[in-house]
């Protein structure tokens, strides 16, 4: 199969579907759907980050870094703090030898 084929094919599946959200841009939801969609970042960031945390051979060493960036994340609604003090965590359990 061609490059050219397969770029065509991805363009043909996912193309229809961002013209559907994109023109329904004007479209008022009522407010249970509202609720429900400010749950969406969170879960798809959960969803990204479990697997990998629980999903290491080292997720005594990334759990706790996890709880300290979603606990900072929690508190402060900032996302760059959120992960850079994920990341102190980790380095700081490792250093530590734990």
């Amino acid at each position: 199969m061609s490059h050219l084929l397969v770029i065509a094919l991805m363009w043909l599946v996912t193309y229809p579907a961002r013209l559907l959200g994109l023109s329904l841009g004007g479209l008022r939801l009522p407010p249970f759907w509202l609720a429900f969609l400010r749950f969406v970042p969170v879960s798809v960031f959960a969803a990204l980050i479990v697997p990998d945390v629980l999903g290491s051979p080292e997720w005594p060493r990334r759990l706790p870094a996890a709880l300290v960036g979603a606990l900072l994340l929690w508190r402060t609604r900032h996302l760059a703090l959120g992960i850079l003090g994920g990341f102190a965590a980790y380095w700081l359990v490792r250093v530590a030898g734990l």
